[in-house]
């Protein structure tokens, strides 16, 4: 058994006292480090200590522009009979376009057949034992109207790009 003279098995009043390094691990201990010196402070030169920065004005909306601008937004906003009249604009610009293009589709699409009726040589011709006439009537509209359909796109994309820049300036 152990002595009594052990510190750690001592008994009072008949219970076993509590080892008192129980739970306590080597990192819980507070680790002392060295701190380092304060720095030196900066040889004084002729400059004050504090320079001032130069001021800058900020503007965050020019007020010079924005009421031309809003003017024509307010217009189309509210649908005052100006905004109306603006809108009314662009879409007969709209349809003058896609008139005019669906004219040129017609007339091209429409002198085919015509051309191959009163031309019966014309339609003689084949092309791989195809007559000329059911290739170019079933074969070149589809990449000619594909073409007029991309060429429409681009002048209503203008258009409207013309409308918006009318509005703001």
């Amino acid at each position: 058994m152990s002595s009594p003279e052990d510190p750690y098995h001592r008994l009072s009043n008949g219970v076993r006292e509590p080892d008192p390094t129980l739970g306590v691990r080597p990192e819980d201990r507070a680790v002392v480090e060295p701190v380092p010196p304060a720095p030196e402070p900066a040889p004084r030169s002729s400059e004050p200590a504090h320079v001032r920065p130069k001021r800058e004005r900020v503007v965050l909306a020019d007020s010079r522009q924005s009421s031309g601008r809003m003017r024509g937004r307010v217009e189309l906003e509210e649908q005052t009979s100006w905004g109306k009249l603006l809108v009314r604009d662009l879409v007969k610009v709209q349809l003058r376009t896609s008139v005019w293009l669906a004219v040129l589709v017609l007339v091209v699409l429409g002198v085919l057949p015509a051309l191959f009726y009163f031309l019966p040589a014309v339609a003689r011709f084949t092309v791989i034992g195809i007559p000329i006439p059911w290739l170019v009537l079933g074969l070149l509209p589809f990449p000619f109207l594909f073409a007029v359909g991309l060429w429409y796109n681009r002048l209503a994309e203008r258009h409207e790009r013309d409308f918006v820049d009318m509005i703001e300036n």
